[in-house]
């Protein structure tokens, strides 16, 4: 079984997200923890194999817990699940080894689909002694969700990357990015943040309009699409 320690600050959430875990086989849930200071202690105490763990905490962001483990040698996994889009967040987790970002609010077959991907990867790393590159490039596919993408994932597009895009994507809203704008806010290159934009229209998550202006070429704006709706009262406290 894989232990889950459940860390979130807000009491039904938490319970809703063990709510979850319990239904996937191969899944237990081994504590919950509402602070950062808790969810260090836990992690000690407990020894999970995995941590679910929100940014917004009272004591301190979830991204300092993640700093305190990995400063204290912890290799515990970890799956962040936040209603954090910004991209330093993101950038930032990253660095620190997460495994995952999920983005609050989401539904309960995208939360199972992550576990289940986690669950993949564990068995890839257990079913293996030395990789083959094949095997590395599987296994990090698996690790960041797209080990069965819709649409094949054309080489030099890394996950990490596209994932970083999608959120500079939502986090624009309606309004949308341009290939410049995008480039502004990831810190990417102008043409590779186009490269990334339309690797998400072709995996039907974002959507692309012309705009004309006044003068010169028409503006090609990027648009991330509706997640499907979601049960209100989760979403509600999701959004926490």
């Amino acid at each position: 079984m894989i232990g889950v320690l459940i860390v979130d600050d807000d009491f039904m959430v938490a319970k809703v997200h063990s709510a979850f875990v319990a239904g996937l086989d191969g899944f237990e849930v081994v504590g919950t923890a509402t602070t950062g200071a808790q969810a260090l202690q836990e992690v000690q105490r407990l020894s999970p194999d995995l941590v679910l763990l929100d940014i917004y905490l009272p004591d301190m962001t979830g991204l300092d817990v993640l700093r305190r483990l990995r400063a204290d040698g912890s290799d515990v996994d970890v799956v962040v699940i936040s209603a954090a889009r910004d991209v330093d967040s993101i950038r930032t987790a990253l660095h620190g080894g997460v495994l995952h970002y999920l983005v609050k609010p989401f539904d309960r077959r995208t939360f199972e689909e992550r576990l289940r991907q986690y669950a993949a990867l564990r068995g890839e790393l257990t079913r293996i002694d030395v990789a083959a590159q094949s095997d590395v490039d599987r296994m990090f596919g698996v690790s960041r969700g797209s080990a069965a993408p819709t649409v094949a994932t054309p080489k030099g597009i890394t996950p990490q990357t596209l994932e970083l895009v999608r959120t500079a994507l939502a986090d624009a809203g309606e309004e949308g990015l341009s290939a410049s704008e995008c480039s502004e806010r990831t810190g990417l290159a102008r043409v590779s943040a186009r490269r990334y934009l339309e690797q998400l229209v072709a995996q039907h998550q974002a959507d692309v309009r012309q705009r004309y202006g006044t003068a010169g070429r028409p503006e090609r704006r990027f648009t991330l699409r509706s997640p499907r709706p979601v049960d209100r009262g989760l979403k509600d406290r999701n959004d926490r």
